[in-house]
Order: structure tokens, then C-alpha cells, then sequence
């Protein structure tokens, strides 16, 4: 059920809502060709996305979404403890509302793990997956126990707390806060991030991440990218040497060229 739509520019660039369980949830399109999802990460919304998506346009019809809860999406009363899984159920949910058969997607941090799950769960509906800048295949308890603190100090961050506002509005340290709760009780409750075993996979992925990227251990990605690939001949990976977190924000040009290349 659509309940809110917005086009501009001779209808290539639209704005929409969709229902998922009684939940608005927020998406953009924009390109023609085949579709390609973006999926945001924790504490972000697709407003992340605003750089890139001129890049991949031309190619593409490129979609984003905001997940419940974040950016212009509605809230929820709770997170779900199983939240990228319960993302992977709205990005299904979203192709069903545009009816789209066969897509590509990108996700960045969570937002990998969503597209992971995505592939692992509906096989069908999946061409080829880029993750880029996740954790791993389980949460690891010093890792969370780091993004918890890291996020309590980061309040004090005048320019992270803009940024957050930027993402989410007014109401942004809330939302900040019911991701944090649910990845520390994802992190002690659940602990795996996919329900079923990488060797399951079926589409093409590609991980990528950065030597440098400060919210992981150094060799965190030489590690789990050998893992996921001695599990499956559909993984590929790429190491950028230089930038943060995600990869996709500081080698921007050069991760659209290998994404366009991976996709074709």
C-alpha cells in the first residue's frame, strides 16, 4: 500500500512510502536500468547515500530506504533483537511493493549484513551483493562492548551529534539509543548474524573494506574475507590500503568503478 508519493524532475526522481506491518517505511528512487538497493547502516539513515547515488544513477535505478526506525521512516516502540534480519524481511518486503523480480544490492556496515541475509534467505530474488565495512559472520562481545562506549562518548561530539540530527532530526539521540540497545542485546542473546551458513550462498558477493578503518582491529577484514571465501566460490573480496568506515565514503570513485564491474 503506498500512502505517500512525490515526483520532480519528469518522474526520475520519486519519493515514497510503503506499508510494512502497519509501519510507513521511507524510499527514493532515482536512474533507470536495473534496480540497484543501497542499505544504510547503524545510527545512519540513506541520507548517507546522497554522494554516491549520482555515480551509480547513471547506470542504474538506484533505490534507498530507511529501516524502521531511522531517518523518515516511522519509530518503533522497540527494536527488534535480531535486527538484521528483521531488515532483511523489510528489504523483501520493498522489492515486493515494486515488484521487482531480480535486484543488486550494496549495503554499508548493517546494512551489510541486511544484504547478506537477504541473499542467504531469497536466493532467487538476488543477482549480486556488495558488503562492505561489516563485523563479521557473529558479534564479537569487545567489539560491541567498543561501539557502546564509542557511542556514549560520541554524544559529546558536537559534529557527530549534527550529523545524527541531519540523518534522523530532532529525535535523533533516541533512535541512536534503541540502535545501541539492540546491538548490545543482538550481541548477548543472539550472537549470529545470519541464519544460515555462507556456504549456502548462492549469489555473487563481493566484501570489501579498509586496511584503516578505525572501528575494527587491525587485519579484522584479511581475516573474516579468507573465512567467508574458503566457505563459498561466490565471495570475492577487495582491501582498499588507505580510509575509514565505510570503505564506499572514502574511495568513493573507485568503489563505484569496481561495483559497476562486479554488477556487469
Amino acid at each position: 500500500k503506498q500512502l505517500d508519493k512525490l515526483e520532480v524532475a519528469g518522474g526520475r526522481f520519486t519519493m515514497s512510502y510503503f506499508d510494512y506491518e502497519g509501519n510507513r517505511i521511507f524510499y527514493e528512487k532515482t536512474g533507470d536500468g536495473k534496480p540497484l538497493i543501497l542499505l544504510h547502516g547503524n545510527t545512519v539513515s540513506s541520507k548517507m547515500f546522497a554522494p554516491i547515488i549520482p555515480l551509480f544513477s547513471e547506470n542504474y535505478n538506484v533505490i534507498i530506504m530507511d529501516f524502521l526506525g531511522c531517518g523518515q521512516s516511522n519509530r518503533v516502540r522497540e527494536w527488534p533483537t535480531d535486527l538484521w534480519y528483521e531488515w532483511s524481511k523489510q528489504v523483501v518486503a520493498l522489492c515486493d511493493h515494486l515488484n521487482f523480480s531480480k535486484v543488486n544490492l550494496i549495503g554499508c556496515s548493517g546494512g551489510a549484513l541486511a544484504a547478506i541475509n537477504v541473499a542467504l534467505e531469497n536466493p532467487e530474488r538476488i543477482d549480486a551483493v556488495v558488503a562492505d565495512s561489516f563485523e563479521g559472520l557473529n558479534a564479537n562481545a569487545s567489539i560491541t562492548e567498543q561501539i557502546r562506549i564509542g557511542r556514549s562518548y560520541a554524544k559529546q561530539n558536537e559534529g557527530f551529534c549534527s550529523m545524527l540530527k541531519m540523518m534522523h532530526g530532532d529525535d535523533w539521540e533516541k533512535v541512536l539509543d534503541a540502535d545501541t540497545e539492540a546491538v548490545v542485546s543482538h550481541a548477548k542473546t543472539v550472537g549470529e548474524f545470519f541464519h544460515r551458513p555462507i556456504s549456502e550462498l548462492q549469489s555473487k558477493l563481493l566484501l570489501i573494506g579498509s586496511a584503516e578503518d578505525e572501528m575494527f582491529p587491525k587485519g579484522h577484514y584479511e581475516k573474516l574475507f579468507h573465512n567467508i571465501c574458503s566457505q563459498t566460490t561466490f565471495a570475492e573480496s577487495y582491501i582498499f590500503e588507505h580510509g575509514g568506515h565505510p570503505a564506499m565514503m572514502s574511495n568513493m570513485e573507485e568503489f563505484v568503478s569496481m561495483c559497476k564491474e562486479f554488477f556487469d
